[in-house]
């Protein structure tokens, strides 16, 4: 792992030095001078003499499938609207992983989208090199920017959650929609083992899962055996676990990781707990565990809610039950779990480009195309004027009712620079504990590997 660290601070080395002039060779569309440069319209004047007519922009995002389509019908009624003549092109770029692994090599070049889906944690790595625009001048700008109203509008938990004090409180993206982290079960499958409600604490969750072990659901549609939970050492559901045991991953006020925090410790105890019982196993491929809870083959599994319709498609082309979605089990009195998701950022490039880009955010995080989006990709809606009006929606999804009723409940993962490397660290100590490792032991470890990565990156600014 410490390899790994650092063959990744060389690579931001290298993005860094990149980014300051090393190699860039602009392309004839591109003049060098447009790219990555900050004008004093911008800095003074605010953006009142910059046009944005014309521009055409690309937007690099990680959706497939149905959400894709809707994103695509959005970004087209846009292109037919806008009183600019400014034409976006969406583009799926791969998963968020893949995207940023991109964007690392792209940042202050010609070929940097106009737009990318980035977690705020991709985003704070961005901001090492100075890649992203500040949307705090677009958002409060008198000609182009948000009203008083219109920001109000925004969860104040959503709004916030752009803006980087690390970075003296630059706002480096705009929240489009967002997710919790939450616990899947089969309803149906729960009643036949004499249970009225889902499992609010650890050792409900475990009395639960071996019973489904051993008394496999009546619905089943294949010859697999029974599990009560397949777990897929993801950092989000550690972080909702951790939470959910009364603890963080992060201490805010002296800006460390708390990997080692007893809750976490205690979470991933209770995981092992439940594969030493013999009912839980690995995801062992992409969406392997929504392919199994279709089935009818295993009764619990965590994950976002952005994944709803995916579950919902595996169970009506499967065993076709009742199912549900909960906070993970606790220690606390209240349910707790992670609230994320990922937002919109503007790189640099021209001044024409990057207003051009804001009026596309303000049309995709407005009222009337966040209701569109929020029923096609079952995202929560960032404005509360959308959420005021999702009764219908509600009655016909009571599954996003439920998690909707969460949100109050949520807390973030932290917004650091370097969290992507962190969270593969995490992943790779999970394993290991779930394996027999001693779980203080290795997050102690983790904890101190993370820390000192940290420091790394904020060594950069």
């Amino acid at each position: 792992m410490k390899a790994y660290r650092l063959a990744w601070v060389f690579v931001l080395f290298c993005l860094l030095m990149f980014v300051a002039g090393c190699t860039a060779v602009p392309t004839p569309t591109m003049p060098v001078e447009d790219v990555n440069v900050l004008t004093d319209q911008e800095t003074e004047a605010g953006w009142a003499g910059v046009d944005p007519s014309g521009q055409s922009l690309t937007f690099w995002h990680q959706h497939r499938g149905d959400r894709a389509e809707a994103l695509d019908a959005l970004v087209a009624e846009f292109n037919a609207t806008n009183e600019y003549g400014i034409t976006m092109e969406a583009s799926h770029q791969g998963d968020y992983s893949q995207i940023f692994s991109k964007m690392l090599t792209l940042l202050g070049t010609p070929d940097v989208p106009s737009l990318v889906i980035a977690y705020q944690y991709q985003a704070a790595s961005y901001q090492l090199a100075d890649g992203l625009v500040d949307l705090n001048s677009l958002v409060n700008d008198p000609v182009w920017g948000l009203s008083e109203e219109e920001q109000a509008d925004f969860f104040p938990g959503f709004y916030a959650s752009d803006v980087f004090p690390n970075f003296d409180g630059a706002r480096l993206g705009f929240p489009p929609n967002r997710s919790i982290e939450v616990m899947y079960y089969n309803i149906d499958w729960l009643e036949e083992l004499g249970y009225s409600n889902p499992p609010t604490t650890p050792e409900e969750f475990l009395e639960m899962a071996c019973r489904a072990v051993d008394e496999p659901f009546s619905g089943g549609v294949s010859d697999e055996s029974s599990l009560g939970l397949q777990w897929g050492h993801s950092p989000a559901s550690l972080a909702a676990l951790t939470f959910s045991f009364g603890g963080d991953i992060f201490d805010y006020e002296t800006g460390q990781f708390t990997y080692d925090d007893p809750a976490a410790v205690a979470a991933l105890e209770f995981i092992r707990s439940v594969y030493d019982a013999g009912c839980a196993g690995d995801v062992v491929e992409r969406g392997g565990h929504y392919a199994a809870f279709g089935r009818g083959k295993l009764l619990f599994f965590f994950s976002t809610t952005s994944g709803m319709p995916f579950a919902a498609s595996n169970v009506d082309g499967g065993a076709g039950f009742n199912w549900g979605i909960a906070a993970p089990p606790r220690r606390v009195d209240d349910p707790v779990t992670n609230l994320y998701g990922a937002s919109i950022s503007i790189p640099r490039s021209s001044p024409e480009q990057e207003l051009a880009t804001w009026i596309f955010v303000k049309y995709f995080t407005s009222p009337e195309a966040q209701a569109k989006w929020a029923r096609a990709s079952n995202y929560f809606p960032v404005r509360q004027s959308v959420a005021a009006d999702l009764d219908e929606y509600f009655e016909e999804n009571p599954n996003f009712e439920t998690a909707f009723s969460l949100l109050p409940y949520g807390k973030a993962e932290p917004s650091v620079p370097g969290f992507e490397f962190v969270r593969d660290i995490v992943r790779e100590a999970m394993v290991s504990i779930v394996d027999g490792a001693d779980a203080a032991t290795t997050l102690a470890e983790l904890n101190a590997e993370a820390n000192a990565f940290l420091a790394e990156q904020l060594a950069e600014q």
